[in-house]
């Protein structure tokens, strides 16, 4: 048996090496509880920027400039690494970390963020970084198109684990590039909290006959700093929600095992057997015995693709 969690805490917002502190915090919480996997909310470091959808570029482009540049002072460099207190709270307790967070480009063109969620493993190592294929509606005033490098499910000390954020997770080829890789516990890190997702999340556990672990970020009014511009404009009230969590863990044949927790603070766990995921597969397996491939076909690229080339 297996414990993973959703992790319902909020970031320090916009606070780099506060949301550190706080991650390593939260692993050694989840050590106590005996969970053996975590999953943080998309963008969780430093903060889901709520200002894309909050504020009006046409009006505010001021207020937005110091938004993004605030969110960039604080996004993570992972070419430094910047997550090596996280890395080693993972490799300290023996947990598996699934983390979302606001990645600095650190590619030649290092003024882009990317929305990116990093696997590490429960020996401190980083599995695999996959950065936010299709930024959302608005999203794309903030974050890069992430490409196909990070399109992996990796072994882990709790099983296969994949992930996909948002949206993407409504891109069937995605979902399909997941399943063929074998994914076991596939993780969705979003920032959608509507009761339409949880369906979704159910549907998923059913279509890739696999556990699913999503949750979104929890944010109040309190929690945005007081000197950040236009803040009223984010918020109604100090303890009002701005995001709600709605974390849920669905099983391989689709059922809710834990949740939906919303508006509340703290781990939503659940105890799986990966061996459910192979009495699943027996009835429906979309990349196996249940596929077609003389009918469909996926290819997936995983290479970059950079719009500057130099030749000597």
């Amino acid at each position: 048996m297996v414990t993973v969690a959703a992790a319902q805490f909020p970031p320090i917002y916009y606070n780099l090496s506060g949301c550190l502190d706080l991650a390593v915090e939260i692993i050694a919480k989840a050590k106590n509880e005996n969970i053996d996997l975590i999953v943080f909310p998309e963008a969780w470091m430093p903060g889901y920027p709520e200002f894309a959808w909050g504020i009006l570029p046409s009006t505010h482009s001021e207020i937005l400039d110091s938004h993004f540049l605030r969110l960039y002072d604080n996004s993570v460099n992972l070419s430094r690494d910047a997550l090596a207190p996280v890395r080693e709270a993972a490799r300290e307790h023996g947990i598996v970390v699934v983390l979302g967070i606001n990645e600095r480009a650190h590619e030649m063109s290092a003024s882009t963020i990317y929305n990116t969620s990093v696997i590490i493993d429960a020996t401190g190592e980083v599995l695999n970084v996959h950065r936010k294929l299709m930024p959302t509606n608005v999203e794309r005033t903030v974050w890069g198109f992430g490409d196909g490098r990070g399109l992996n499910v990796v072994e882990t000390a709790v099983g296969r684990v994949g992930v996909l954020q948002c949206w993407e997770n409504y891109m069937p080829l995605a979902r399909t590039a997941m399943y063929a890789q074998n994914v076991e516990i596939y993780c969705a890190p979003t920032g959608e909290c509507r009761d339409t997702w949880l369906s979704s999340m159910q549907h998923i556990g059913k279509e890739g006959a696999t556990f699913v672990v999503s949750v979104a970020p929890v944010l109040r009014g309190s929690d945005l700093p007081a000197d950040l511009p236009a803040r009223d404009q984010l918020m109604t009230a100090e303890e009002d929600w701005i995001s709600t969590g709605n974390g849920v863990i669905c099983s391989p044949i689709g059922e809710i095992v834990a949740g939906p927790m919303k508006s509340e603070l703290g781990f939503l766990s659940a105890s799986i057997d990966l061996s459910d995921v192979r009495s699943a597969r027996r009835n429906l397996d979309v990349v196996g015995h249940y596929s077609r491939p003389d009918v469909f076909q996926l290819k997936v690229n995983r290479s970059a693709v950079s719009p500057v080339s130099f030749e000597d």
